[in-house]
Formats: C-alpha cells, sequence, structure tokens
C-alpha cells in the first residue's frame, strides 16, 4: 500500500513522501481500515517537525485521523462489521491508504453524516467539547479565546451558544470578523485595529470575562490575559505563532490569574466512560443536524503533501485541508 513516510525531522513540504509499505493486518482487538480522507492537523504538522510532545522514531508515519471503511476484523471484535463507515483520532500513520486501529476507538459513523465531516469528527470537535466541560462555566459566563476563526475557535462558539455561555473571539485580521459572521458567529473583534480594545468593551460591557484561551502565544497571550476579570483563568490549548507566552507578571500578581495547559492526550484518558460518551453523542447529534460545522478548504492526494502542507498553514483559510489515499 502507499503511505507518506518521513526519514527525520524538518518541514512537512519537504519530508514526507508517498512510500510503498506492505499492507498492516489487524491483530486481536483491531480493525483494518482503508481510509477514505484524512485531515491534517497542526499537531500533525508539528509531530513531522519535531516540535510535538509526541516524537515517534524515524523513519516515521504521520496523521492521526481518518474516515475509512472496515476491511477486515481482528480476533475478537464482534460490535463492528466488514464494510462499515467508521471515524478513528487516535491511529498515528492514518495518511496512508490502510490502517490498523483498536477496535474500543472506533466510532460509527451514521449514514447522513458525509465523509467531509466524519473525517474531522474526533481530534478537533472532541478536543472543543473537551475544553468547553475543562473550563466548568456557568450559564451567563463570559470566556474570550484567539484563534477564533480557527477549527476550535469555531466550535467552542458553536458550543458554547446553547449553553448560555458567551463567547467573545479574537481574530488577527479585520476580514476574518466578516468570515465568522458567515457563518453565524457574532462578537469577533480583529486584533489589527488600534481600538480594538474599545470594541471589545462594546461587546462585554461591565461583565467580567473569567476564562480565556490561548491558541497562539506570544503576545497573543498576553492580549487575552489583559482582558480577563480578577481571579481569572487562562487555559493554553496551543502555540501557532510562538512556544513562549508574554504575559504581563502585573496581570498575573494584581489579577491572580491561574495559567492551565490543555492536552487531549492528557484530558481525555481522565475522563470517564459515561462522560466521554455523552459529549461524543453531543458532537454527532450538532453536526448531523447541522448546527455544528466541519467546513473544508480542500481535498488533496498524498503524493500532493507538499502542497497540502504549504495550504494547511496559509493565513485566511476557512476550513480543513484533507488528504485522500
Amino acid at each position: 500500500m502507499r503511505a507518506l513516510l518521513q526519514p527525520q525531522f524538518g518541514d512537512p513540504a519537504e519530508v514526507l513522501s508517498v512510500q510503498e509499505v506492505p499492507d498492516p493486518e489487524p491483530g486481536p482487538g483491531q480493525v483494518l481500515v482503508r481510509v477514505l480522507l484524512s485531515p491534517i492537523h497542526n499537531h500533525d504538522l508539528w509531530t513531522v517537525r519535531g516540535s510535538y510532545g509526541f516524537k515517534p522514531e524515524m523513519p516515521a508515519r504521520a496523521g492521526t485521523e481518518a474516515v475509512g471503511v472496515v476491511e477486515a476484523l481482528g480476533e475478537g471484535v464482534e460490535h463492528l462489521s466488514v464494510g462499515q463507515r467508521v471515524a478513528s483520532g487516535g491511529s498515528f500513520g492514518a495518511w496512508a491508504e490502510l490502517i490498523v486501529a483498536p477496535a474500543a476507538g472506533l466510532i460509527p459513523v451514521p449514514d447522513a453524516m458525509p465523509d467531509e465531516a466524519a473525517a474531522q469528527l474526533v481530534s478537533m470537535p472532541f478536543s472543543a467539547i473537551a475544553l468547553v466541560d475543562f473550563l466548568d462555566l456557568s450559564e451567563g459566563d463570559w470566556i474570550v479565546q484567539n484563534a477564533a476563526n480557527g477549527a476550535v475557535g469555531r466550535l467552542v462558539a458553536q458550543l458554547a451558544a446553547p449553553r448560555g455561555i458567551n463567547v467573545l473571539g479574537l481574530v488577527r485580521r479585520a476580514d476574518g470578523v466578516e468570515e465568522m459572521r458567515e457563518q453565524g458567529i457574532e462578537r469577533i473583534v480583529a486584533t489589527d485595529d488600534d481600538g480594538w480594545r474599545d470594541r471589545v468593551r462594546e461587546i462585554v460591557g461591565d461583565a467580567p470575562i473569567v476564562a480565556g484561551v490561548d491558541s497562539v502565544g506570544g503576545s497573543a497571550a498576553g492580549d487575552v490575559v489583559s482582558l480577563l476579570a480578577e481571579d481569572g483563568v487562562l487555559v493554553v490549548f496551543g502555540a501557532m505563532a510562538s512556544p513562549t507566552l508574554e504575559i504581563s507578571s502585573g496581570d498575573v500578581i494584581f489579577k491572580q490569574v491561574v495559567v492551565k495547559g490543555f492536552w487531549g492526550s492528557k484530558v481525555f484518558p481522565a475522563m470517564d466512560r459515561e462522560k466521554r460518551a455523552a459529549l461524543m453523542g453531543e458532537l454527532v447529534s450538532g453536526i448531523a443536524s447541522g448546527a455544528l460545522t466541519l467546513p473544508v478548504e480542500q481535498v488533496y492526494g498524498l503524493d500532493e503533501i507538499a502542497d497540502a502542507a504549504r495550504a494547511s498553514a496559509e493565513p485566511g483559510r476557512r476550513g480543513k485541508i484533507l488528504l485522500r489515499p
């Protein structure tokens, strides 16, 4: 079969290439899945570069999430069937024609859900809903998040609304405000305007902003903290621009701000099974009804990985970049 491999850490557009590798076979409790579509996430690209919390041994495969069709069942697998469509969010090496995944981690995909949405079902949506749960907010609370027009940012806004949680979103470009409005998401402020803090107060008024989510790093993290109320909480979700947080010590000291990290690999296993099932059920229902949207920018073939990786890093992208084996 064909799969993307890297001989060393580096720029994904340079080190990844299509190679022929032996077809995998499912062992006990495993399933062989023929991949239909697989998304490119930031953490996938960071892993290729060697800058993520998980560093595979070289040479290595790449990709972590996919939707596909069950091709064969390993011993002891009874709740799935050959020909069934499934989603997987934790299958390293997903950028390939075939993958082997633990049966317990596969999610049956409803017939009404298109492949493009099912390919994104687990990593970003579940991270977003787990993040909302992690924040432990009450109805009427205000939160602020940067990278509001990213996949997780859009989903957090959509998931918070029915809970009565108010979300203020920060984007780096003025045209990002209109982009979000087209998706039905309001309360967005562009930080490239000198008067952006005044715009924030026009939206929020005197209400305290009790929590913030930083997915950018650098000075953008400081912008989020500067808006927090006393005893506010900053949750560090990502580092799109910088691995270093530039936060005013005065804000931390005088507001008694608490800084927490959020990493799905730590949060998900600690969550009890019933809560995981309930949150996933909420996601599936929301996507099927159209209340949650998972837009796609473009689909590339495996042999177009260089173009796909560059496209994934393009500012102003309005949806995910997907790979089709």
